[in-house]
């Protein structure tokens, strides 16, 4: 018996020890999917999503759009950044007139900013795409 608790000691102690490694997912472990056609349009893939695990509230993924293909309009309830890594795409602020985004573009999207993003008609575009979880939501 004092064998067996001193193993479930052990488990318990290392417990914290085995949530702060560093975890890598492998790219082949999750292969990129297409994005949901209720929240696009056009040509979409998703790639490498990732979650934080709590306390982070962090998520995000690769996001490919082919030429012309764009988001749904929607808000992020704490804001969303897109870094762009690859084309030309576009971003527009409800109200606003559409902005074009370059590769190594930033853009910051303010928490419940009504907006879409998504390639220039002629070119595609891929963006690393960052939000928090607010009550479990990332995105409405």
């Amino acid at each position: 018996m004092r064998i067996i608790t001193a193993i479930i000691a052990g488990f318990i102690l290392l417990a914290p020890e085995v949530q702060s490694q560093i975890r890598i997912t492998r790219r082949a472990s999750e292969p990129p999917r297409p994005a949901p056609a209720e929240y696009f349009t056009g040509s979409v893939q998703i790639d490498a999503p990732f979650h934080g695990n709590a306390p982070a509230r962090v998520s995000g993924a690769q996001v490919a759009f082919a030429p012309g293909a764009r988001t749904a309009w929607h808000t992020h309830p704490l804001g969303q950044t897109l870094i762009v890594t690859a084309g030309t795409g576009r971003v527009q602020r409800w109200g606003d007139p559409v902005d074009e985004m370059q590769t190594g573009d930033v853009v910051w999207i303010p928490p419940g900013q009504k907006h879409w993003h998504g390639a220039a008609p002629g070119a595609s575009m891929t963006h690393l795409a960052i939000t928090e979880r607010l009550d479990g939501k990332t995105v409405e």
